[in-house]
């Protein structure tokens, strides 16, 4: 077996003192194989961007190891960052230049001949697929336009490993895809991509493990197959015809939608269970306006996880 691209054990994080400080990490553990894309989740303050500051030397954690790339992110932090390339949220590129330039300038920044910069930087924009806008302003481009230049941008040294916080935060959907058709050309060519996401649509469709984050600890880590058969079972959602309806059998069920009047039950998605379920529950056949049935998805897992009131998350699956 190849070394790990990334490895973290025991990572630890604080920010403040005494009755101030507030635990960021609690000790999480990470194991990410060379050229998988691995999906750390989580809500907004769970820990994700900390962990990612650590993971590319621009945080130090309190306690605990981690090594990138085959380095040290303490004694080999140089090494680290030769290693690795970070696009953070937004597109930081000059919008006064064109996207060619942009890249040029990056390659000479790297330390690359001119030459050899204008090499690189027409090979990575005909491998995004900008070469036809490679000499307008970056200032004129579309959202997903930027986000491929910030990201080819990153590529200008050939990095091991590629950390994404939430790469595709305000795309539309078609932006969306096309970022996660990069991500795949990447991993297939062996780099390795560290993914923080919102959307856990693109945690299933990218990556090969996903880790959830949940105050700080690590509430289930696994393939996204292996997370979703974390909830057995199906589930049916219906929407109730009135608020009196959905009111009497809201404690009856394990997912709520009050905007739309709609509830979720479980049941084990045979048509005599889904049958006897219809009649349990509206008996009158006048309180369900429409159902649908459907297997675990990563929301339900993340939701579940993620809950307010799962104040210690169970122990999720390692590695294997």
């Amino acid at each position: 077996m190849p070394p790990p691209a990334i490895e973290a054990k025991a990572l630890t994080k604080t920010y403040g003192s005494g009755a101030r400080a507030v635990p960021v990490l609690r000790g999480i553990d990470l194991h990410v194989p060379p050229g998988t894309v691995f999906a750390l989740l989580g809500p907004n303050g769970a820990g994700k961007t900390t962990a990612v500051r650590i993971l590319t030397t621009l945080t130090t954690p309190d306690a605990g190891t981690a090594r990138v790339a085959g380095h040290d992110i303490r004694t080999g932090r140089r090494e680290v960052r030769r290693s690795i390339s970070l696009t953070g949220q937004s597109a930081a590129v000059d919008e006064t230049q064109t996207g060619a330039e942009n890249l040029r300038m990056m390659a000479r920044l790297a330390g690359i001949s001119r030459p050899a910069a204008r090499t690189r930087a027409a090979e990575l924009l005909t491998r995004f697929g900008l070469t036809e806008a490679a000499d307008r302003l970056v200032r004129t481009y579309s959202g997903g336009m930027r986000r491929r230049v910030d990201l080819a941008a990153g590529l200008v040294g050939d990095p091991e490993v590629i950390f994404l916080d939430e790469p595709t935060t305000g795309l539309d959907p078609r932006s969306r895809q096309e970022m996660w058709e990069v991500v795949r050309a990447l991993t297939a060519q062996g780099t390795t991509v560290f993914l923080t996401t919102q959307y856990l649509e693109e945690a299933d469709q990218l990556a090969d493990r996903i880790a959830v984050l949940h105050e700080g600890e690590i509430a289930a880590n696994g393939s996204p197959a292996d997370l979703k058969s974390l909830l057995p079972g199906h589930r049916l959602d219906a929407t109730l015809t009135t608020q009196e309806a959905y009111l009497r059998l809201t404690d009856r069920a394990t997912r709520h939608s009050p905007e739309t009047l709609t509830l979720g039950f479980p049941t084990d998605g045979t048509a005599r269970g889904v049958r006897a379920l219809l009649d349990d529950l509206d008996p009158t056949r006048t309180d369900f306006a429409t159902f649908k049935l459907h297997t675990a998805t990563l929301d339900d897992v993340f939701l579940t996880l993620t809950s307010p009131s799962n104040a210690h998350p169970p122990k999720g699956l390692t590695h294997v």
